[in-house]
């Protein structure tokens, strides 16, 4: 069946808002961890808006499941990655002025520079993610780099102003599911899902991995941690390989 992985950047903004020890995000997957989820992601940001490396490095040294480090292409992370060695890196695009990642990375047209990246990754044994827009042109490019996976990004689906544009967001990523599996990639989905869109794909083989935090998070506010990590396990757990 496909996995939950849980983004706990969230609990580290709250944290940081006040500079404080707490709400920690290490405690935060350790819970994650005990209600279903089966890997940990974190996006260690340029401006450290968020998670800090503190926290990667805790993170990588006590959870049971898995650490997929999100991270821009750059020299600093690069180096962090390959010093710490995630299960997974998945490559994002990162702006400073936006408040989450906005759009998939523009893989086309970077091959060579995310090609050599990649090489650099799987020669440490790291496996590369590739959040892209669910595309055929994205999807040819992440295959030609070398990519592991590609992670489409369900914003456009998530953030739909009306039915028919849900609809038409919907039939995007369903193509490009295949589409991808077919390339050779893995295929893993993530942003704005949640407790009501993410049924969309419950009839859906081929997914790897849902990738879910800030509905995860919001929930847990009001229902504690366990109950919002489990009651999306559950869900997760009953769609097809």
């Amino acid at each position: 069946m496909p996995l939950l992985a849980v983004n706990v950047d969230h609990v580290a903004t709250v944290r940081q808002a006040r500079l404080a020890p707490n709400p920690d995000p290490v405690t935060a997957a350790a819970l994650a961890e005990l209600a279903g989820a089966r890997a940990i992601i974190v996006h260690l940001r340029e401006d450290r808006r968020h998670i800090q490396d503190r926290d990667v490095r805790l993170l990588r040294q006590t959870i049971k499941t898995r650490l997929h480090l999100e991270m821009a292409a750059t020299d600093e992370m690069r180096a962090i990655a390959l010093e710490l060695k995630p299960h997974m890196v998945c490559l994002v695009p990162e702006k400073r002025q936006e408040l989450t990642t906005e759009g998939g990375l523009g893989v086309a047209g970077r091959e060579d520079e995310l090609r050599s990246f990649v090489a650099d990754l799987a020669k440490a044994g790291i496996p590369t993610s590739l959040f892209i827009d669910p595309d055929a042109h994205q999807i040819a490019a992440s295959a030609a780099v070398g990519a592991a996976y590609v992670e489409l990004h369900t914003g456009a689906f998530a953030d739909a102003a009306t039915p028919a544009i849900r609809q038409a967001e919907l039939d995007r990523l369903l193509a490009a599911i295949p589409e991808a599996r077919l390339a050779g990639l893995g295929v893993n989905l993530g942003h704005g899902l949640d407790y009501d869109n993410i049924h969309a794909f419950a009839g859906t083989s081929g997914i790897s991995e849902y990738s879910i935090g800030h509905s995860i998070i919001a929930r847990a506010i009001m229902t504690g941690l366990h109950e919002a990590v489990s009651t999306m396990a559950a869900i997760v757990a009953a769609f097809p390989d």
